[in-house]
């Protein structure tokens, strides 16, 4: 798989796609085949000292990290730690019956482990992308979406991966957006029991999903914004993953858009709310083209912004947003 080969056949498909081996050759892989101590050594190797956003969760969670009771907060606590420490209290809890869930989660390769990305590097990508890394024990992430899309390459543990297309939102039930605990809406359904009278159109959205146990070695490439749950199976799991834009990217976040307009149209009357459905779908939804009847070479919103247009549009966003 090379980069060309990527953007050109496997990006415009716009359909997950596992990449079985893309990073077999990396001395962080060769180091977790060796055994755990071997890539954890490796890693505090490379520790720069600089503490990671840790979440840890009680035994009861079974591993689910969700939110809590009252949908208000999430199941378990986030503690700054060092990657040290970390490490060491995996180490630890591996020998209990039931174990803590304990996960280091979105951590800068670059600030934590520098040396990392020169020794392992970024597949497929041409442009500089930074990567996370994701470090725990086993657990269970609830279904969600990413706003750009992602390459993740499993370095240690097995992880299983269940994929949904962004149209089975309405079969996911989604939770609260702005307790949710990484930042976007997850699925309310716990995937490995689902409740099929309390979530019945999830049985539809099992219909179109994809699971895929990727070994050490192999990636999978996520296209936002796919759903996507992700189970750690073995008592040490590491991924290392690269958000990167879309091909087609504006550089405006469609998650923040997205926030926007529900803000600004969920609350109105029906009606005018339907009628603002109607710009919606014709500027962005329907097989139309808006400049059809334009004179060619316009720039606009709608075809390509100048520099200077592009500045002005967003400094004219901005004040609105603070109206």
């Amino acid at each position: 798989m090379s980069s060309a080969v990527f953007r050109s056949e496997i990006v415009p498909r716009y359909k997950p796609a596992v990449l079985r081996g893309l990073v077999r050759d990396w001395p962080a892989v060769q180091r977790s085949a060796e055994s755990v101590s071997s890539l954890l050594d490796y890693l505090l190797q490379l520790d720069s000292g600089q503490a990671v956003y840790t979440v840890v969760g009680d035994p009861g969670i079974n591993g689910r990290f969700f939110y809590d009771e009252q949908f208000k907060g999430v199941n378990f606590a986030s503690v700054g730690s060092a990657l040290r420490s970390t490490v060491e209290h995996l180490l630890r809890v591996k020998e209990f019956p039931t174990p803590p869930a304990i996960a280091v989660q979105a951590a800068s390769v670059n600030d934590t482990l520098p040396g990392f990305a020169r020794d392992n590097p970024p597949p497929l990508l041409d442009a500089p992308t930074e990567p996370t890394f994701w470090l725990g024990n086993k657990a269970m992430v609830a279904p969600h979406f990413d706003v750009k899309d992602n390459i993740a390459c499993v370095v240690a543990g097995r992880r299983r991966f269940t994929l949904f297309p962004p149209e089975q939102i309405h079969n996911l039930y989604p939770g609260p957006i702005l307790s949710a605990p990484g930042g976007v809406p997850i699925s309310t359904v716990d995937i490995r029991h689902p409740d099929l009278e309390r979530f019945p159109r999830y049985a539809d959205a099992l219909e179109s999903a994809t699971q895929v146990v990727l070994e050490p070695g192999d990636a999978l490439y996520i296209p936002a914004p796919w759903w996507h749950a992700v189970e750690s199976l073995d008592d040490i799991n590491l991924l290392v993953n690269y958000w990167f834009a879309g091909i087609s990217s504006t550089g405006v976040s469609p998650k923040a858009s997205l926030l926007h307009s529900i803000m600004g149209l969920r609350g109105l009357p029906d009606a005018q709310r339907g009628a603002w459905g109607h710009f919606f779908n014709y500027y962005l939804f329907d097989d139309i083209d808006a400049t059809e009847h334009w004179p060619p070479g316009i720039l606009d919103v709608v075809t390509k912004l100048s520099p200077q247009q592009k500045a002005s549009l967003m400094r004219f966003l901005g004040e609105s947003l603070q109206d």
